[in-house]
């Protein structure tokens, strides 16, 4: 990692900040991203190496590693439009919706494919839920960038989301998705010390719209979907500030909330970036075990 943030700031390779964000937020302009290529590699070297061993190399691991990787080239190449344009703007709406349309839908074809359970719980939806597959991955890898706001929030967040993942799948047995969450979870481990609070390098898109679509994959493939509106309370509420925004300032021209996605609004307020991280930390880790809780007694 310290390699790759000197190669990007010799490259002047940084992060273009908005102009109608906090304005101490203009001094981290130039702070390498894509720092997700780093953790995203990481990933899929040690789950090769490790699965090939232990004959894990199933249809579902290439199902997650797919989703890991093509989500994480989406970012990517949005990054690199912000990149050498020199602006904070990169795919158009649209362009990046429909990359992330067409690779959820080729998760879903491998995730039918497996014969996996076509529907919640016990019932058969077919092509019903293959869209709700789509909708799942879309826009919950949208909902982890948008919370990508701030030096390490993601990082930390991500990182109890797929611990509580690795422990679901873990008592399910399934090992696949297991290696999965254990690999991702050190090589966030791994890359928090560079992002935290002043961050020398950020994820960027390339590194959030990955977290979020695989979080999106892990929770289909363990049949707890609903589960992730809990362990991924953070991503729901700070998405759910945006379009309340929206729509609030569209149908009546004033704003619900001083800035969003909602930790802006908490900034303005006066907290500090370690203090809004620790407690948007601390309710993940809080959700997440009342989910782990409410698992186990249902199941």
């Amino acid at each position: 990692m310290p390699h790759l943030i000197k190669y990007f700031r010799a490259k002047k390779e940084g992060q273009q900040i908005r102009k109608i964000g906090p304005t101490w937020h203009k001094k981290k302009a130039g702070t390498p991203t894509m720092g997700g290529l780093l953790y995203i590699f990481a990933t899929v070297v040690s789950i090769l190496i490790v699965a090939s061993f232990n004959g894990l190399l199933s249809n579902t691991m290439w199902a997650l590693l797919f989703t890991l990787v093509v989500f994480g080239l989406i970012g990517m190449w949005d990054d690199s439009i912000k990149i050498f344009h020199h602006q904070n703007q990169g795919f158009k709406a649209w362009q990046k919706f429909l990359c992330q349309v067409i690779a959820a839908m080729v998760f879903t074809v491998i995730y039918q494919h497996e014969g996996f359970q076509m529907g919640f719980g016990n019932s058969q939806m077919g092509w019903l839920y293959g869209l709700f597959i789509i909708f799942w991955m879309v826009g919950f890898s949208n909902a982890v960038n948008l919370t990508d706001g701030l030096d390490g929030l993601v990082t930390g967040c991500a990182t109890v989301s797929f611990v509580a993942y690795l422990i679901i799948a873990l008592v399910q047995g399934q090992m696949e998705v297991a290696l999965f969450c254990m690999a991702l979870i050190g090589a966030l481990i791994g890359f928090f010390p560079y992002n935290h609070k002043p961050a020398q390098i950020f994820m960027g898109d390339m590194g959030s719209l990955a977290l979020g679509a695989s979080l999106a994959a892990v929770s289909l493939l363990l049949h707890h979907e609903w589960s992730l509106l809990v362990i991924g309370i953070i991503y729901v509420v700070e998405t759910a500030s945006v379009i309340l925004q929206v729509i609030s300032f569209k149908t009546t021209g004033k704003r619900i909330f001083k800035m969003t996605p909602i930790h802006h609004t908490f900034e303005l307020m006066g907290w500090s970036e370690w203090k809004i991280d620790g407690v948007f930390w601390a309710i993940t880790a809080v959700a997440s075990v009342i989910s782990l809780l409410f698992i186990m007694l249902v199941g």
